[in-house]
């Protein structure tokens, strides 16, 4: 992918992830370690006791940070499915017959394109993702 579009596409990932992680993980973060420590103030539960008890309070963070990372991994793959169509576009150009300077203007029109359709569904991934956290049980 072109520099420049993949530049676009990181940096409102990277905010959607920030946003995420500012307004829901982190929150998520600040009750696991709350909870871990709870655990650890147990002085009668045995250490397998102790154990299993973090390993619940780890539980709801572990399911966020899967489900985020499943939802990016899909939207990669969309994205890499549509440049891999505007490759194919491109090569069945060149294969015609086409100028190299024609094959690389379809190649950044396609690709600029694929950024700006996956760029418009990072919203309602975001808002998917937001619905999906807040219903973790805490």
């Amino acid at each position: 992918m072109a520099e420049a579009h993949q530049t676009r596409v990181q940096r409102v990932v990277e905010e959607m992830v920030q946003g995420l992680e500012r307004d829901h993980i982190r929150k998520m973060q600040g009750r696991m370690f709350r909870c871990s420590a709870d655990c650890c103030e147990r002085p009668s539960d045995s250490m397998s006791q102790v154990h299993q008890c973090i390993e619940r309070c780890h539980a709801p963070l572990a399911q966020a940070q899967g489900l985020v990372t499943s939802e990016l991994e899909k939207f990669q793959d969309r994205l890499t499915r549509c440049t891999m169509h505007c490759n194919d576009k491109a090569k069945d150009l060149f294969d015609s017959g086409s100028k190299e300077l024609a094959v690389r203007s379809l190649m950044d029109r396609c690709v600029g394109s694929c950024v700006d359709d996956h760029i418009n569904l990072v919203p309602s991934m975001t808002r998917r993702l937001k619905e999906n956290l807040d219903s973790i049980p805490q």
